[in-house]
């Protein structure tokens, strides 16, 4: 988890955001990786109507 550098979150509800940001929390620190740059944008819809949608990019050291 230690390669993520960034992050895209898309939800469907923004009253959701505060429950996406403790497991956010827990996640990285169960990991003990550093929190990777987050960008967090509510969208109308998402394919299969599901309510998230993340986005990751990671660099893996040599």
């Amino acid at each position: 988890m230690g390669d993520i550098i960034k992050m895209t979150v898309f939800i469907t509800d923004l009253n959701d955001f505060a429950t996406i940001n403790e497991v956010y929390k827990q996640f990285f620190d169960e990991h003990q990786a550093t929190y990777p740059t987050r960008s967090c944008v509510q969208v109308a819809r998402l394919p299969k109507d599901v309510k998230l949608e993340i986005e990751a990019i990671a660099v893996r050291s040599a």
